[in-house]
């Protein structure tokens, strides 16, 4: 069994590779600065506090837990905020990344696992999506992650570096039962949002768009559950490990929701009606957004288990009982 380093191991999706990981008899490490990651996330393993961007405390922490591989999940997310300040993106997403290659490069930890996005694509050209789509991001984020997939990819020509980047759509649901789950400042995600209304958390969910060229005039967006997500990251650190040659690999469930189509799952699995209205059209929303992902399959030998209502049924008992327990 592996030694994994977890860099934002304390972070939502983090977090829920961690227990997978563990689950699947491999020794974690977190890494993780707390910036946007809980302490409290962290069961699986000890805790190393640092930051991705301080070489010394790397080397340090890498020297005393000889990891055979790296799960990079740390990285700032908010699309918005990586449009009006694209230089705190560049320093931690693109120079704290390479600080990490670089720590692996000169201790000869060779498996590289990636936690990429579908906004390295941009504006979808067909869909759904593979693996072959063009990659044209339309913000600094997408384009802090794009550049290292490339990084790594000549890392890999030049130093051994094998890689694995796993391009996550919308990265939804919960481990209630293992006390993780979503927990962002801000909330920024559709889920989360609309079940906040249910329990008080926000006065009303907007619906930002009704006019798209969609089954219902609402986006349409691929939801994949986060404990799907880990074990594909499971899947691909071993594949690794065991010789198989780097990938670039689509992580959503090839279906589309509609946002209305959302509001009925909730509705459906929690017994309320989310009071919802409709908003003008966001810059920069895709009408929809849909994986293929033939090569996952192929490749990871993976597959989605969880249906949306599960998704749904997680992130309810994570918001509604499990959060305000934990951090209240």
């Amino acid at each position: 069994m592996a030694t994994v380093l977890v860099t934002g191991g304390a972070g939502y999706v983090g977090a829920h590779c961690c227990f997978a990981l563990a689950q699947a008899g491999h020794t974690v490490v977190v890494y993780d600065n707390l910036s946007n990651g809980h302490e409290r996330f962290v069961k699986w393993g000890p805790l190393e506090r640092g930051d991705i961007r301080d070489r010394a405390r790397l080397d340090e922490v890498i020297a005393r837990h000889k990891p055979d591989a790296v799960l990079h999940c740390a990285a700032l997310i908010e699309v918005g905020v990586s449009v009006k300040d694209p230089a705190s993106f560049y320093d931690n997403n693109v120079s704290g990344a390479l600080t990490l290659l670089d720590a692996m490069r000169d201790a000869g930890v060779k498996a590289f696992v990636f936690s990429s996005t579908c906004a390295t694509y941009g504006a979808p050209q067909f869909m759904p999506m593979d693996e072959s789509h063009p990659q044209a991001p339309l913000n600094p984020y997408g384009w802090s992650k794009l550049m290292i997939e490339q990084a790594s990819r000549d890392y890999e020509a030049a130093y051994g570096i094998k890689f694995a980047h796993l391009r996550y759509f919308n990265a939804a649901g919960a481990a209630p039962e293992e006390g993780i789950g979503e927990r962002h400042e801000p909330e920024s995600h559709a889920i989360p949002l609309a079940l906040f209304t249910l329990i008080g958390r926000r006065e009303g969910f907007k619906i930002f768009g009704e006019d798209y060229d969609t089954r219902d005039g609402t986006c349409v967006r691929d939801y994949v559950h986060v404990l799907d997500l880990a074990d594909a990251h499971v899947r691909a650190i071993e594949r690794l490990l065991n010789g198989g040659d780097s990938i670039a690999a689509n992580l959503g469930t090839g279906d589309g929701t509609t946002v209305k189509e959302l509001l009925e799952a909730i509705e459906r699995v929690t017994g309320k009606a989310v009071p919802a209205a409709p908003a003008p059209r966001r810059d920069g929303d895709s009408p929809a957004l849909l994986a293929n992902n033939t090569f996952a399959r192929l490749q990871l030998g993976w597959a989605p288990q969880r249906s949306l209502d599960d998704i749904v049924r997680s992130a309810w008992r994570w918001h509604a009982e499990m959060e305000p327990r934990l951090f209240n």
